[in-house]
C-alpha cells in the first residue's frame, strides 16, 4: 500500500480553507499513486480550538465541512483520514456528560462518504493541555478493511498513555494503524517522539502513520516530524521539522486474517468496542519505485531557531499583520529578535528604531545601525532624550495631592525612558500598522527584569521562551549558518561579545542587578521548569543568597508576566499555557522547607 502523510499547516477556525488544503493535498498524493492519505489531528478546524469548541455552530460547522469534504474528494479519491471536531452521539457517564458534547475525531473516507469515524480516547489534562475540559473521549474503535488491510484510527494522546487503543488494536488484528497528531514542539521532543512510536508500534504489532501538524498558532508550535514506523520498529519514512510535507511511502502489510469483534478490555480501566466496516477494492499496485525520504534530526540551535521562526512568521501572516517594528538597542535580545523576523517574513517587511537616551552609548547606537544595514531592515533613529525631558519637568513642575513634590528618582527615572520607548513603537504601530515584537527574553521574564508598559509592550514576543543564555548561543549559531552558506553575519559579534545593559542609568549593567546569567538560568530552569523547592536547589549545588534571591524576583514578577504578549513556546514549561499560579499568593519558598523524603 502506498500511503502519503500530509504534514499540513491549518488556521484555527478557518474550515474552508482548511478543507482546500486537504483537497489540494489529496490530489497531489493520487497523482503519486497514494492508496491512502492521512493529516493531522482536527485539521478540518485547526489545533487547538480552544473555547470555540464548546460553540454548538462551530461543532455542527465542522461535522458540516467533513460531509462536504467527502463528497468533494469524491468516488475516484484515494482513501483519507483526517482530523475534524465532533459531538458525541449519546451521553458519557463515566465523566457525567451528556449527548451532544465536543469530541475530538478521526474520520476515514472513502468513495465521497464517511465510511468510519473514531474519537480520541485519552484527553491529556496537563501542560498546555486542558481536554478534559473540552471533549468526551470516545470507547470504540473502528477497524476499516480496505484493499485487504485492516487499519485502525488513534489519535494523538492515545499514542502516550499505556493502555487503550493501541491495546484494543493489537487484540483486533490490525496492520496498519493511522494516528493523526497535533503534538507542539518543545526541545529534545523529536527523540522522545520516535522511541514512543516505536514502542507503540511494537505493542500494536502493527506498521504505525504519525502524521503531525506543522505550524505556529498564538503561543504553541506544531514540527511536524511526521513518520511511518514498522512493528519491528524500522523507521521508513520521516518529514522534515517546521514546514509543509507530503511524506510518501510504500508499505508491505499483512493480509488482513482476523474478524475479531466486540468488547476489550483496555487495559486503562475502560472497555472498547472494536466496529467493523469493510470497503471492498482492490488497489493497483504503482508502477514506479518509491524511495520514502528520511529527514536527518536537526541539532539543537537550528530545531530551536525554527521553532522561533516559524511560530513568528505564523502569528505574523495568520493575524494579517503586513509589517512588524522593534526597537533596536545595540543589544543582544534585540539583534536576535531582529534576525528572527528578518528570516521569518524578509528584510523589506522589518522595521527597527534605534530610541536612544541620554545613557545610550554611542557604540550601541552604531552596533545596532551595523546589524540593520546587513540584514537590510528598515533603520531609522528617535531620540527620545527630548520626550523624557519633557515628562520629567511636567513631574516636577507640578504638586500631587498626596504630598510629594514631584520630581522623579531612581528606578521611576529609569523605567520613564523604556515607557517613552514603549509608547513610541506603538504610535508608530497605530500609524502604520507594524505589529510591535517585543524583545524580552525569558530570563528577565522569569526575574520581572522589565518594565511594565515599556520595553514589555507589544504584540509578539518571539524570544519570551528563551533563556539569555540560549540567547547568546543562538547568534552565534545563527552567525556560523550565514559563514557556512557563504553570507554576511547578520549579527556583529560586538554586540554578542559586550556586556548586557539596558543602558537606563549611567554605566549601569545587568550584573548589578542580577547573578551571572548562567547560574541565573540553572536556577530559573530548575525553580520553573521542574518546580525545585528552595531545600532542593540548594542541595543541587546552587548557593542560598543565590536561590534565596531568585526565587524571590520570580515569585514577586507574576502581575507583569500575565501582562506580557504571546510569543513561541521551546521549553517543557513556558510562562503562559504551562506555568499558572496565582497572582495574589502569599506563599514562599521557606528556609526550613524539608527536602522530600
Amino acid at each position: 500500500m502506498r500511503v502519503a502523510l500530509a504534514q499540513m499547516n491549518p488556521t484555527v477556525g478557518d474550515l474552508a480553507g482548511n478543507s482546500a488544503l486537504v483537497v489540494e493535498h489529496t490530489k497531489q498524493a493520487a497523482r503519486r499513486g497514494a492508496h491512502l492519505v492521512v493529516f493531522p489531528e482536527m485539521v478540518l478546524t485547526g489545533y487547538p480550538a480552544e473555547d470555540l469548541v464548546l460553540r454548538k455552530s462551530f461543532v455542527e460547522a465542522s461535522r458540516a465541512a467533513l460531509d462536504e469534504l467527502a463528497a468533494t474528494l469524491g468516488a475516484d479519491s484515494p482513501a483519507v483520514v483526517v482530523g475534524y471536531l465532533d459531538r458525541c452521539p449519546e451521553s458519557a457517564p463515566r465523566v457525567g456528560r451528556p449527548a451532544g458534547e465536543p469530541q475530538d475525531a478521526a474520520a476515514f473516507i472513502h468513495g465521497g462518504r464517511v465510511v468510519a469515524t473514531y474519537a480520541k480516547h485519552h484527553l491529556p489534562n496537563y501542560g498546555v493541555f486542558d481536554e478534559f475540559r473540552y471533549f468526551v473521549p470516545g470507547d470504540r474503535l473502528p477497524v476499516v478493511r480496505y484493499g485487504g488491510v485492516d487499519i485502525a484510527m488513534v489519535v494523538c494522546e492515545d499514542l502516550w498513555q499505556e493502555g487503550g487503543p493501541i491495546t484494543v488494536a493489537r487484540e483486533a488484528g490490525v496492520g496498519l494503524i493511522a494516528c493523526p497528531n497535533a503534538s507542539p514542539y518543545e526541545r529534545t521532543k523529536d527523540d522522545t517522539r520516535f522511541d514512543l512510536v516505536k514502542r507503540r508500534a511494537a505493542e500494536a504489532n502493527a506498521t504505525l502513520l504519525y502524521a503531525n501538524m506543522v505550524g505556529g498558532q498564538d503561543e504553541l508550535v506544531f514540527d511536524g516530524d511526521s513518520m511511518a514506523v514498522t512493528a519491528g520498529g524500522e523507521l521508513l519514512a520521516r518529514a522534515v521539522q517546521f514546514r509543509p510535507e507530503l511524506l510518501l511511502a510504500d508499505l508491505d502489510l499483512p493480509v488482513a486474517s482476523s474478524d475479531f469483534a466486540g468488547p476489550v478490555d483496555a487495559h486503562d480501566g475502560t472497555t472498547i468496542t472494536v466496529n467493523r466496516v469493510s470497503i471492498d477494492v482492490r488497489l493497483d499496485i504503482p508502477s514506479d519505485a518509491l524511495q520514502a525520504p528520511v529527514a536527518s534530526p536537526l541539532d539543537d540551535c537550528a530545531e530551536v531557531w525554527g521553532a522561533l521562526v516559524l511560530g513568528t512568521r505564523d502569528y505574523i501572516e495568520k493575524n494579517h499583520f503586513g509589517s512588524v517594528v522593534l526597537g533596536l538597542s545595540g543589544g543582544i535580545d534585540s539583534a536576535v529578535v531582529a534576525t528572527i523576523a528578518r528570516d521569518a517574513i524578509g528584510a523589506d517587511r522589518v522595521h527597527v528604531v534605534g530610541m536612544p537616551s541620554r545613557y545610550s552609548s554611542q557604540g550601541s547606537v552604531a552596533d545596532a545601525a551595523e546589524l540593520a544595514a546587513r540584514q537590510n531592515l528598515h533603520w531609522s533613529v528617535l531620540p527620545i532624550a527630548p520626550m523624557v525631558e519633557a515628562y520629567e519637568k511636567a513631574f516636577g513642575e507640578n504638586s500631587f495631592n498626596d504630598g510629594w513634590a514631584g520630581g522623579l528618582h531612581g528606578l521611576a527615572e529609569e523605567n520613564l525612558q523604556a515607557r517613552v520607548r514603549g509608547t513610541s513603537l506603538m504610535a508608530l504601530s497605530n500609524e502604520l500598522g507594524h505589529l510591535v515584537l517585543t524583545t524580552g527574553n525569558k530570563s528577565e521574564l522569569a526575574t520581572g527584569f522589565s518594565t511594565l508598559y515599556g520595553d514589555s509592550a507589544g504584540g509578539f514576543a518571539p524570544i519570551k521562551d528563551v533563556p539569555k543564555t540560549l540567547v547568546w548561543e543562538l547568534a552565534r549559531w545563527r552567525n556560523a549558518a550565514a559563514r557556512a552558506a557563504g553570507e554576511a553575519e547578520p549579527v556583529p559579534v560586538e554586540i554578542i561579545d559586550k556586556p548586557p545593559s539596558a543602558e537606563l542609568a549611567p554605566g549601569q549593567l545587568d550584573s548589578d542587578r542580577l547573578p551571572d546569567y548562567t547560574e541565573l538560568d540553572a536556577v530559573i530552569d530548575a525553580y520553573v521548569e521542574h518546580d525545585k523547592g528552595r531545600a532542593e536547589l540548594i542541595a543541587d549545588g546552587h548557593p542560598a543568597e543565590i536561590v534565596d534571591r531568585v526565587t524571590r524576583l520570580v515569585d514577586a514578577a507574576e502581575y507583569k508576566r500575565r501582562q506580557y504578549p504571546p510569543g513561541p513556546k521551546i521549553t517543557a514549561k513556558n510562562f503562559g499555557r504551562d506555568r499558572r499560579l496565582p497572582i495574589t499568593n502569599a506563599w514562599r519558598e521557606a528556609r526550613d522547607t524539608p527536602l522530600p523524603r
